[in-house]
């Protein structure tokens, strides 16, 4: 079964991590001590509550089952379990990374997303 999972950043720690081949977090990753993932069924509220009107970034796709035991699902928003690595992500997990530009609604357009 794919358990694919999604990770909104930033561009500029996102390209510095492709120069070392693994991604420590964006800055609330490292706060958290943890780095934040979205399932499908979940990525575009995060968009919406976390990242509003950012037009500097980039959805990566992961697949969740090479991540071992250092991937946990925990309860989050609205008691929702959201993955989260405890541990850096190593590139080789990655499937794709596209840009999440917003649209002209100011929402941001995504797309399709595999387990929605």
């Amino acid at each position: 079964m794919s358990q694919i999972i999604y990770k909104i950043t930033p561009q500029a720690p996102w390209r510095e991590a492709e120069t070392h081949g693994r991604f420590t977090g964006a800055p609330i990753d490292v706060a958290d001590g943890f780095i934040h993932f979205s399932t499908a069924a979940q990525v575009k509220e995060t968009a919406a509550k976390h990242f509003a009107g950012r037009t500097d970034l980039l959805l990566v796709a992961i697949d969740g089952t090479s991540l071992g035991a250092a991937l946990k699902y925990e309860v989050s928003r609205g008691g929702a379990l959201f993955p989260h690595l405890y541990g850096p992500l190593d590139l080789k997990a990655v499937l794709w990374v596209r840009p999440l530009p917003l649209g002209a609604d100011g929402v941001h357009q995504f797309p399709a997303l595999e387990g929605q």
